[in-house]
Protein backbone atom coordinates (compact mmCIF):
# COMPACT_ATOMS: atom_id res chain seq x y z
CA UNK A 1 0.00 0.00 0.00
CA UNK A 2 2.99 2.26 0.60
CA UNK A 3 4.57 1.49 -2.47
CA UNK A 4 1.87 2.30 -4.36
CA UNK A 5 0.15 4.98 -2.95
CA UNK A 6 3.01 6.34 -1.04
CA UNK A 7 2.56 8.47 1.82
CA UNK A 8 -1.38 8.74 1.08
CA UNK A 9 -1.36 5.17 1.44
CA UNK A 10 0.90 5.14 4.86
CA UNK A 11 -1.41 7.97 6.24
CA UNK A 12 -4.38 5.59 5.54
CA UNK A 13 -2.48 2.46 7.57
CA UNK A 14 -1.84 4.80 10.24
CA UNK A 15 -5.10 6.19 10.76
CA UNK A 16 -6.41 2.99 10.61
CA UNK A 17 -3.97 1.81 13.32
CA UNK A 18 -5.29 4.60 15.19
CA UNK A 19 -8.87 3.58 15.40
CA UNK A 20 -7.40 -0.14 15.73
CA UNK A 21 -5.26 -0.14 17.95
CA UNK A 22 -4.50 -3.94 17.17
CA UNK A 23 -2.69 -2.79 14.17
CA UNK A 24 0.95 -2.17 14.87
CA UNK A 25 2.33 1.12 14.17
CA UNK A 26 5.54 -0.42 14.98
CA UNK A 27 5.63 -2.16 11.93
CA UNK A 28 4.17 0.52 9.67
CA UNK A 29 6.49 3.44 10.60
CA UNK A 30 9.58 1.89 9.67
CA UNK A 31 8.49 0.37 6.64
CA UNK A 32 7.41 3.61 5.54
CA UNK A 33 10.75 5.10 6.62
CA UNK A 34 12.87 2.49 4.02
CA UNK A 35 10.38 2.77 1.27
CA UNK A 36 10.97 6.54 1.73
CA UNK A 37 14.82 6.10 1.23
CA UNK A 38 14.06 4.32 -2.09
CA UNK A 39 11.30 6.48 -3.17
CA UNK A 40 11.14 9.99 -5.03
CA UNK A 41 9.01 11.27 -1.46
CA UNK A 42 11.20 12.89 0.96
CA UNK A 43 11.76 11.67 4.44
CA UNK A 44 9.79 14.97 5.93
CA UNK A 45 7.15 14.72 3.42
CA UNK A 46 6.33 11.04 5.01
CA UNK A 47 6.80 11.84 8.41
CA UNK A 48 3.97 14.61 7.63
CA UNK A 49 1.78 12.13 5.81
CA UNK A 50 1.82 9.97 8.84
CA UNK A 51 1.00 12.51 11.23
CA UNK A 52 -1.59 13.48 8.96
CA UNK A 53 -3.08 9.80 9.32
CA UNK A 54 -2.47 10.32 13.54
CA UNK A 55 -4.73 13.13 13.31
CA UNK A 56 -7.53 11.81 11.20
CA UNK A 57 -7.92 8.51 13.30
CA UNK A 58 -7.60 10.91 16.55
CA UNK A 59 -10.39 12.69 15.25
CA UNK A 60 -12.45 9.80 14.45
CA UNK A 61 -12.15 8.41 18.19
CA UNK A 62 -12.65 12.26 19.53
CA UNK A 63 -15.89 12.17 17.83
CA UNK A 64 -16.84 8.93 19.12
CA UNK A 65 -16.38 10.05 22.62
CA UNK A 66 -18.19 13.60 21.92
CA UNK A 67 -21.36 11.69 20.51
CA UNK A 68 -20.96 9.66 23.34
CA UNK A 69 -20.92 11.96 25.58
CA UNK A 70 -20.71 12.41 29.18
CA UNK A 71 -24.42 11.14 30.23
CA UNK A 72 -24.36 8.41 28.27
CA UNK A 73 -20.54 6.68 28.86
CA UNK A 74 -21.15 7.77 32.62
CA UNK A 75 -24.42 4.92 32.17
CA UNK A 76 -22.67 2.70 30.16
CA UNK A 77 -19.91 2.20 32.89
CA UNK A 78 -22.70 2.12 35.38
CA UNK A 79 -23.63 -1.25 33.46
CA UNK A 80 -20.06 -2.68 33.65
CA UNK A 81 -19.98 -5.23 36.57
CA UNK A 82 -17.65 -3.92 39.29
CA UNK A 83 -17.26 -0.51 38.14
CA UNK A 84 -18.22 2.38 39.96
CA UNK A 85 -19.73 5.81 39.52
CA UNK A 86 -16.94 7.33 41.64
CA UNK A 87 -14.40 5.43 39.68
CA UNK A 88 -15.60 7.39 36.97
CA UNK A 89 -15.78 10.92 38.90
CA UNK A 90 -11.51 9.87 39.87
CA UNK A 91 -11.44 9.47 36.31
CA UNK A 92 -12.61 12.34 34.98
CA UNK A 93 -11.24 14.38 38.01
CA UNK A 94 -7.82 13.08 36.68
CA UNK A 95 -8.33 13.54 33.07
CA UNK A 96 -9.17 17.05 33.99
CA UNK A 97 -5.87 18.12 35.57
CA UNK A 98 -3.62 15.96 32.94
CA UNK A 99 -5.87 16.17 29.94
CA UNK A 100 -3.00 17.82 27.98
CA UNK A 101 0.08 15.53 28.79
CA UNK A 102 -2.43 12.77 28.63
CA UNK A 103 -2.94 13.79 24.70
CA UNK A 104 0.31 14.75 24.06
CA UNK A 105 2.53 11.87 25.68
CA UNK A 106 -0.07 9.21 25.00
CA UNK A 107 0.57 9.19 21.52
CA UNK A 108 3.86 7.51 22.03
CA UNK A 109 2.41 4.24 23.94
CA UNK A 110 0.67 1.48 22.94
CA UNK A 111 -2.88 1.32 23.04
CA UNK A 112 -3.17 4.36 24.82
CA UNK A 113 -2.31 6.40 21.52
CA UNK A 114 -5.80 4.92 20.42
CA UNK A 115 -7.86 5.25 23.55
CA UNK A 116 -7.13 8.62 24.73
CA UNK A 117 -8.84 10.53 22.00
CA UNK A 118 -12.08 9.18 23.75
CA UNK A 119 -12.01 10.94 27.30
CA UNK A 120 -10.83 14.06 24.83
CA UNK A 121 -13.98 13.83 22.90
CA UNK A 122 -16.01 12.82 26.01
CA UNK A 123 -14.26 15.68 28.06
CA UNK A 124 -15.33 18.42 25.03
CA UNK A 125 -11.13 19.02 25.13
CA UNK A 126 -10.99 22.50 23.00
CA UNK A 127 -10.63 21.00 19.30
CA UNK A 128 -7.52 23.32 18.15
CA UNK A 129 -5.73 22.01 21.56
CA UNK A 130 -6.44 18.56 20.92
CA UNK A 131 -5.18 18.92 17.03
CA UNK A 132 -1.97 20.54 18.43
CA UNK A 133 -1.02 18.20 21.21
CA UNK A 134 -2.27 15.12 19.50
CA UNK A 135 0.02 16.38 16.17
CA UNK A 136 2.90 17.25 18.32
CA UNK A 137 2.89 13.44 20.23
CA UNK A 138 2.45 11.99 16.75
CA UNK A 139 4.99 13.72 14.87
CA UNK A 140 7.44 12.86 17.48
CA UNK A 141 6.93 8.99 17.63
CA UNK A 142 6.25 8.86 13.95
CA UNK A 143 9.23 10.82 13.09
CA UNK A 144 11.65 8.65 15.18
CA UNK A 145 10.46 5.54 13.63
CA UNK A 146 10.03 6.05 10.24
CA UNK A 147 13.68 8.03 10.63
CA UNK A 148 14.63 4.61 12.44
CA UNK A 149 13.42 2.89 9.33
CA UNK A 150 15.14 5.08 7.37
CA UNK A 151 18.61 4.76 8.32
CA UNK A 152 18.47 1.15 8.53
CA UNK A 153 17.16 0.66 5.24
CA UNK A 154 16.91 -3.28 4.02
CA UNK A 155 17.04 -3.64 8.08
CA UNK A 156 14.05 -1.65 8.87
CA UNK A 157 12.56 -4.77 10.69
CA UNK A 158 15.14 -4.58 13.77
CA UNK A 159 12.97 -1.89 14.93
CA UNK A 160 10.38 -3.90 15.66
CA UNK A 161 12.20 -6.05 18.45
CA UNK A 162 12.69 -3.32 20.21
CA UNK A 163 9.41 -0.95 20.37
CA UNK A 164 7.70 -4.43 20.03
CA UNK A 165 9.52 -5.20 23.75
CA UNK A 166 8.37 -1.50 24.66
CA UNK A 167 4.62 -2.08 24.02
CA UNK A 168 4.61 -5.47 25.71
CA UNK A 169 5.75 -3.96 28.79
CA UNK A 170 3.42 -1.04 28.50
CA UNK A 171 0.66 -3.75 27.80
CA UNK A 172 1.59 -5.84 30.49
CA UNK A 173 1.94 -2.95 33.24
CA UNK A 174 -1.70 -2.16 32.10
CA UNK A 175 -2.57 -5.74 32.29
CA UNK A 176 -1.38 -5.91 35.65
CA UNK A 177 -3.05 -2.32 36.59
CA UNK A 178 -6.31 -4.43 35.77
CA UNK A 179 -5.91 -7.67 37.44
CA UNK A 180 -5.00 -5.27 40.88
CA UNK A 181 -7.55 -3.66 40.45
CA UNK A 182 -10.41 -6.33 40.06
CA UNK A 183 -8.79 -8.05 42.60
CA UNK A 184 -9.23 -5.50 45.02
CA UNK A 185 -12.61 -4.59 43.59
CA UNK A 186 -13.75 -8.34 44.52
CA UNK A 187 -12.62 -8.23 47.75
CA UNK A 188 -14.36 -5.17 48.77
CA UNK A 189 -17.42 -6.62 47.58
CA UNK A 190 -17.01 -9.28 49.52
Amino acid sequence: MIESLGGLGAALLIALESVLPPVPSEVILPLAGFTTSKSPLGLVQMILWCTAGSLVGAWVLYAVGALLGRRRTRRLIDRLPLVRLEDVDRAEEWFGKHAKSSVFFGRMVPVVRSLVSIPAGVTRMPPLLFTVLTAGGSLLWNGGLILAGYLLGENWHAVRPYVGGFSNLVLAALGLMVAVWVVKRLRASR
